[in-house]
Parts: structure tokens; C-alpha cells; sequence
């Protein structure tokens, strides 16, 4: 079973830019080692639709975030965003939008006093939810 690998940095990171973004949805990218699910960077994104009910990374900030990866020897290996009103878990059109059956999607729920992160792979329209590690340093 596969295990998003997060470190305090990181998870921290995550759920910053989840609050700091509130009211709207806050979106990223994370990136890790080729065939590794430890995330070591996470680039925030601006979210283009501007909105606290859905997400659209700006496709200035994804090639930035994807040239950064690459000139480090990492390659983006999942997306994250939040949702303001909702639980974590994918909506219809998370997964209507979801890119690469590769990828880990993490969603930060900020609709109770404390931010709720979880994740998931989404391959041909189905959900399954993932375990996340949170490794202290």
C-alpha cells in the first residue's frame, strides 16, 4: 500500500497556506524523488479561479514549480488544495480535474476549528483513500 510521507516542515507548510488562503480554496504542488512518495518540496500556487469553492492552479506558477523540481532532481508527484466549506475528500469535479493517476491529492478540510488533511489517488474516476505519515526530523 502506498504512503504519503510528509516531514513536520512539510505538513506544516501545507496546512499554513490552507489558512493563510482562507476565505478562497488555497492550491500546490508537492514534489518528491522519482519513485518516492516522501514529499520534499511543496510550492504554493496562486488559485486562478479565485474562488473558496474550487481550485485552478496558475499555469505560470506550475512551470515554475516544475522547473524548480527538475533543476533539484525531483519531479512534481502530487497536488494539494483546500476546501473551506466541505470534509476532505474529493469532489466531483476534484475528480473530473485530477491529472495524473500518479499523483497524490491532499485535501485540507478547514471546515471545523481544526484543519483536517488527508489523501488520496484518484485512476479512472475512483477514490481510494491513502495513509499519511507525518515524520518528525
Amino acid at each position: 500500500m502506498l504512503v504519503l510521507r510528509l516531514t513536520d516542515a512539510t505538513h506544516l507548510e501545507i496546512l499554513a497556506h490552507a489558512l493563510d488562503d482562507i476565505p478562497l480554496e488555497a492550491c500546490g504542488l508537492l514534489a518528491g524523488r522519482p519513485g518516492d512518495d516522501k514529499v520534499e518540496r511543496v510550492y504554493r500556487c496562486r488559485n486562478a479561479a479565485e474562488s473558496s469553492r474550487l481550485y485552478e492552479l496558475d499555469p505560470l506558477d506550475h512551470l515554475k514549480a516544475d522547473r524548480d523540481a527538475e533543476s533539484r532532481g525531483l519531479e512534481i508527484i502530487g497536488v494539494y488544495h483546500s476546501h473551506t466549506h466541505t470534509d476532505s475528500y474529493p469532489s466531483p469535479t476534484d475528480v473530473a480535474q485530477a491529472p495524473d493517476p500518479g499523483w497524490h491529492y491532499v485535501i485540507v478540510s478547514l471546515k471545523d476549528a481544526e484543519p483536517v488533511l488527508r489523501s488520496f489517488r484518484i485512476v479512472d474516476g475512483g477514490v481510494t483513500e491513502e495513509p499519511v505519515s507525518i515524520q518528525r526530523r
